[in-house]
Order: structure tokens, then C-alpha cells, then sequence
């Protein structure tokens, strides 16, 4: 058997380049997505190419019920798990005063609990075999103030907060945790901002330009890597120097 990778919400932008590269890698790659079911199935036959198998499963990561069974095919496919990359997540940006319940609910469930879910379910089937790797993606936003986004931010400090616990509660288990937080990354979420913002955003940022998903996948193959095998429980923050 050779190495299996998940990555949640891998049906496009950041969770789709993480798979490709995981892919040219050498890992089998389990495409997870909500609602996507053709975006999922392109990168499945994308990641082809690279000579592995990619098989895709649909499962609300937010649903511990929905994750069980996603964990329970991915084994009996591919009989193990070796990394968990937990990135599918939302943004439903509001001034703190426009916050709705519905909106917060949903952030909440999927960018903390769905994570959470994930990782339980991934450290379960690791710790049998005495090694793993987890990666949180995070966001710039868990370590700068960013109008608007009272919820996300608080969603992305969780998610720095449960990378640490995870890793020292891992680590003797031999599964490393560490979170990547891209800054602003050039993928369809842009695309709806107005042109002057995207001037003004690129003119706040030391660098003078956004990052790419493949920016960001890069540092996802280095932490899988035996390169980084004596780091656990750190946040790697991707941003271009915006938060400095």
C-alpha cells in the first residue's frame, strides 16, 4: 500500500492545488467535498495524471456522521491514512452588528467543529500505525485584524489554538499537527472584490502581490516531508509579510 492523503474541500481553489501537489508527490489522494460533486471528480482525474489514485467522497465535514462513513470508505479503499489536510472551510464576511445567527452558526460548525471532526476521526486510524501528519489551514486573519470579520477570525484563532493542543496530545502517538495561515491568496474568492480594493489590498502587502494556491500547497508538501519531521504545533504564517 503506498500513502494516502485527505484533503477536505479538495474540489477547488487551495484544497484542489494541496491535492495536485500531495498527488506529484506521491500520495493516493482522497478528494473530500460538500456539494461539487463534478469540480470533485476534474480534480480526481487531474491528480491522474501524477500515476496515482485519487478517489472522491462527499461528506459535510461539519457532520460527525457524514465524516465516520467518509473515514470508514477511505479505509476500506485504501486501507490507512498517512496525512489529513483540513481545509474545507467558509467565509461569510459581516460588520459585527450585521452578524446573523444562521451565518455564525454555519462558520462555527464547518471551520471549527468540521475540522475537529476530521482530525478525531484521522488520529483514531493514525495512532494505530504510530504515525501521522495533520495540517489545519488557518488564514492570516488569526493573527491580524481584518474588518468584517469578527466570525472568520475568531474561527482561524480556534483553529491556532486546537493545532497546539492537538500536537502535544499527538505527539506520543508519533502524528505531528501544524497549521499553514495564508494571507491573500489569488483564487475565485477574489475575483468578487472590486478593483480598488484589490489595488489597495496588493499596496498593504510588503511583497506587492497576492500568494498563489501553489504557494500555499508548497508549504503543504514541506510539512509532510521528512524535512520538517521534528516540528509540531506551530502556525506557519504564508501572507507576503502583510502581518509584520
Amino acid at each position: 500500500m503506498g500513502k494516502t492523503a485527505l484533503i477536505t474541500g479538495a474540489s477547488r481553489g487551495i484544497g484542489k492545488a494541496i491535492a495536485l501537489r500531495l498527488a506529484k508527490d506521491g500520495y493516493d489522494i482522497a478528494v473530500n467535498f460538500n456539494s461539487n460533486q463534478e469540480a470533485a471528480a476534474k480534480t480526481a482525474a487531474q491528480i491522474a495524471q501524477y500515476g496515482v489514485t485519487a478517489r472522491i467522497y462527499q461528506a459535510d465535514t461539519s457532520k460527525m456522521d457524514e465524516v465516520k462513513a467518509m473515514f470508514k470508505a477511505i479505509r476500506n479503499d485504501f486501507g490507512g491514512l498517512d496525512v489529513l489536510v483540513n481545509n474545507a472551510g467558509i467565509v461569510d464576511d459581516a460588520y459585527l452588528l450585521m452578524i446573523n445567527q444562521p451565518s455564525l452558526e454555519k462558520s462555527l460548525a464547518i471551520n471549527i467543529q468540521g475540522y475537529i471532526n476530521c482530525a478525531q476521526q484521522a488520529a483514531l486510524r493514525m495512532a494505530g500505525a504510530g504515525k501521522g501528519i495533520i495540517i489545519n489551514i488557518s488564514s492570516v486573519s488569526s493573527v491580524i485584524a481584518v474588518e468584517g470579520q469578527t466570525v472568520y477570525s475568531a474561527t482561524k484563532g480556534a483553529v491556532n489554538s486546537m493545532t497546539a493542543t492537538m500536537a502535544k496530545e499527538l505527539a506520543p502517538r508519533g502524528i505531528r499537527v501544524n497549521a499553514v495561515a495564508p494571507g491573500f491568496v489569488g483564487t475565485d474568492m477574489l475575483k468578487s472584490i472590486p478593483g480598488d480594493l484589490v489595488d489597495k489590498y496588493i499596496e498593504s502587502i510588503p511583497m506587492k502581490k497576492f500568494g498563489t494556491a501553489e504557494d500555499v500547497a508548497n508549504v503543504v508538501s514541506s510539512l509532510c516531508s521528512d524535512n520538517f519531521s521534528y516540528m509540531t504545533g506551530q502556525v506557519l504564517v504564508l501572507d507576503g509579510g502583510l502581518s509584520l
